[in-house]
């Protein structure tokens, strides 16, 4: 009896641990959605680094891990440009759209490289589930007391110790325009598909998502109590969350999409348009969680018949040396 107790107890922890586990992988990567405010490198390199004119293979075009002496050296997310081909109702318009993935817990240096690109634009496309017309104060205003999802992101900030979005990124400047589902919208398009938080979690847990090639309950657990705490989580998670092949597929509905991510850049491409064709803006970047990018680069390349400018950049979000 002593023996089935025991059991029970273990499967529920690491049942748990999965489940958070994959929920602050989702978190990271901006499938699930940040949580406002209530309403009302290293020092001597730089963030940025050229990608050296090579295309990025498909796998490691939005997020990738770089290694030094073959070790992990840091979590890195991608901006990519693209410009309208002669096929494009905006072609000769002198159009350029940036991709610029995001993680949504990153070393301070990270959101400071963030804020001076984002100066850099007409229209600043951001995601945030929430009604139209909220406005996120600087420092990220106070947070919910009771929202899990905000507590999950205090708890990676403190384990990770690194910093939150929120906090970091300058939402009030007069270029950066809303371009998410509200929640209405969101609840909407879920109950229609069928889709809930719970079932999502379950889809990802059967899907081998965190299986091969990814960090086992070990690693986690020796991580979780080692010492050097942080820096070994960020590596056990860094594996993770560039696993993004395993983690769209699993998410997505019979359609091939789903509500956290192709309904939320449908909408936020209906916003660009917007910004595009009745505000005349020309230089617009889309500030989305990376694990949005790849569905994201179909919609421009086929549907807006947009190509890709070479050059990759790179910034880096995760320090993963000691």
């Amino acid at each position: 009896m002593v023996r089935h107790t025991s059991f029970g107890v273990y499967a529920r922890f690491w049942s748990t641990l999965a489940g958070v586990w994959i929920g602050g992988c989702l978190l990271l990567l901006g499938l699930t959605s940040s949580v406002a405010a209530d309403p009302p490198a290293k020092p001597d390199q730089s963030p940025v680094a050229e990608d050296e004119g090579k295309e990025a293979e498909e796998a490691d075009r939005y997020i990738r891990i770089t290694k030094q002496n073959d070790r992990p050296a840091a979590l890195q997310t991608s901006i990519l440009r693209y410009v309208p081909t002669d096929k494009s109702r905006w072609a000769n318009s002198g159009l350029t759209i940036d991709l610029i993935g995001a993680v949504h817990v990153g070393e301070k240096s990270y959101y400071d490289s963030l804020n001076r690109e984002f100066a850099r634009y007409d229209a600043m496309l951001f995601e945030l589930v929430a009604p139209e017309g909220t406005v996120i104060p600087k420092g990220g205003g106070e947070r919910r007391g009771g929202n899990p999802i905000s507590a999950l992101q205090g708890g990676l900030k403190s384990m990770l110790a690194l910093e939150f979005q929120l906090e970091q990124i300058d939402y009030t400047k007069p270029n950066f325009v809303h371009a998410d589902m509200t929640p209405d919208e969101m609840a909407a398009s879920m109950k229609k598909r069928g889709e809930s938080v719970l079932t999502m979690l379950f889809k990802m847990l059967s899907s081998g998502f965190g299986k091969a090639g990814q960090p086992n309950d070990v690693e986690i657990f020796m991580a979780l109590f080692a010492k050097d705490r942080s820096v070994r989580l960020k590596r056990v998670m860094a594996k993770q969350v560039v696993d993004m092949e395993t983690l769209n597929a699993a998410l997505a509905g019979p359609d091939g999409s789903s509500t956290l991510i192709g309904e939320r850049n449908r909408k936020a491409l209906e916003v660009m348009s917007r910004e595009i064709d009745q505000n005349g803006k020309r230089r617009i970047a889309i500030f989305y969680g990376a694990g949005h990018l790849p569905d994201f680069d179909r919609r421009l390349l086929k549907e807006f018949q947009l190509k890709r400018v070479d050059n990759v950049r790179w910034l880096t979000a995760w320090d993963l040396t000691k």
